[in-house]
Parts: C-alpha cells; sequence; structure tokens
C-alpha cells in the first residue's frame, strides 16, 4: 500500500514538473515571436522586411507544433500573417489575410482570453483592412463587434484602445476615435517589449494628428 501511494505521489509530481516545463517552453517560445515580430515590424524595410516574415512564420510554425493546443501560439502565428499582408500589400496580400484569419480563428476556439483577448483584437483589425466582397472578407459591422470583444477583456490595453481608436478614426467618429487613443497613450508599459512599445506610441501619435487634421475640417 505504501509503495503504491508512492509511486503515485512520484507520478503525479512528475506530471506537474513536466507541465510546469511546458509552460515556460512555451513562454519562451512567444517572447522570441515578441520580440522578433517587433524587430521586424518597426525597424526593416523593403524585401529584407518581407522575407525577416517569412522566416518569423517558419518559427511560428514550430513554436505551433511543438504547442498545439495552445492559443498564443496559434495567435502570434495569425498577428505575423496579418502584418506579413499589410506589408505586402495587393491582392496578392489576400492569402496571407485568410490564412491570418484561420489561425485567430483557431485561437478564438482554444481560448478566447488567451494573451488577454489578442485574438480578438488582430481579427477585428483583419476584417477593417481587408476589402470587402467580392475581393476579400471586410466587414466593418464585424470588425467593430471583435474589437469592442477586444476591450471588453483588456480595458487598459494599449493595442484594444489603439486598434479601435483607428478603426473609429477610418470610420470618422473623431471624437470617439480621440478618446480610444488617449487612452492608449496612458496604458502601462509592457514588460520586455519595449520596442512595441514605443512603435505602437508612434503610431498612436500619428493617429491623433490625424484626428485633429480632420475635425478641423
Amino acid at each position: 500500500m505504501t509503495t503504491t501511494r508512492h509511486l503515485g505521489r512520484s507520478l503525479l509530481l512528475a506530471l506537474l514538473l513536466a507541465s510546469g516545463g511546458a509552460l515556460a517552453d512555451l513562454d519562451s517560445d512567444i517572447r522570441q515571436l515578441q520580440t522578433r515580430w517587433a524587430e521586424v515590424n518597426y525597424e526593416l524595410n523593403g524585401k529584407t522586411r518581407l522575407t525577416a516574415f517569412e522566416q518569423l512564420t517558419s518559427a511560428a510554425d514550430g513554436v505551433i507544433a511543438r504547442h498545439p493546443d495552445s492559443a498564443e501560439g496559434w495567435i502570434w502565428r495569425g498577428i505575423i500573417h496579418s502584418t506579413h499582408a499589410g506589408a505586402k500589400g495587393g491582392l496578392g496580400a489576400l492569402a496571407l489575410a485568410k490564412a491570418a484569419r484561420a489561425d485567430l480563428e483557431k485561437a478564438l476556439a482554444l481560448d478566447d482570453l488567451a494573451l488577454d483577448g489578442s485574438a480578438y483584437t488582430s481579427l477585428g483589425t483583419l476584417y477593417f483592412n481587408v476589402p470587402g466582397w467580392p475581393v476579400g472578407f471586410g466587414d466593418d459591422d464585424k470588425a467593430e463587434e471583435l474589437l469592442t470583444k477586444a476591450l471588453a477583456i483588456d480595458p487598459d490595453g494599449i493595442d484594444a484602445n489603439y486598434f479601435y481608436g483607428d478603426f473609429l478614426l477610418r470610420e470618422k467618429r473623431y471624437g470617439e476615435a480621440e478618446q480610444y487613443l488617449r487612452k492608449a497613450q496612458q496604458a502601462k508599459p509592457r514588460p520586455g517589449r519595449a520596442l512595441a512599445d514605443g512603435g505602437r506610441h508612434r503610431e498612436i501619435a500619428t493617429a491623433l494628428a490625424k484626428v485633429r487634421e480632420m475635425s478641423a475640417k
């Protein structure tokens, strides 16, 4: 009886240690994707940037292969596909946008709260940047639905507020846009993400300047 109980406890401890190791590995993988994405998105240009996005997609493929049931990897591959599409532009970017949508929908099915609801933010951004039917799947109503869900999960987050503010700016709802953009500007810094935060703050400043310009007309 004692031996059986001891073996049971040993097995439980082994499982807990393995689970903790897997979580640590996932966190490390996600940090690497986050860091490299910020470098590619904010520091590179032209063909170098496009090539780097392709390499980053391969890295995200590896993260998903190692952690197929974790929403975080699917979210980051969706973000990478989405920003790659924006960098590439034109109709050739539509396949990347569709791949991003599939990744983000998979993430939502696994855990819609992962990374503070980032899948909702990124998917909503896709819906208001992609052309509508018959060219693409863009849908402003769907975009706003998703972006407001992201805000409900992360009401003070820099990304949730920036992307909703940017959506409102494009919808010519300037007063509302300024409200959310200023809230994004006041968001707390994210640990280990200084480069991404710096790039996002430049985008916020550009959007606020556009709000002032359009409001003055």
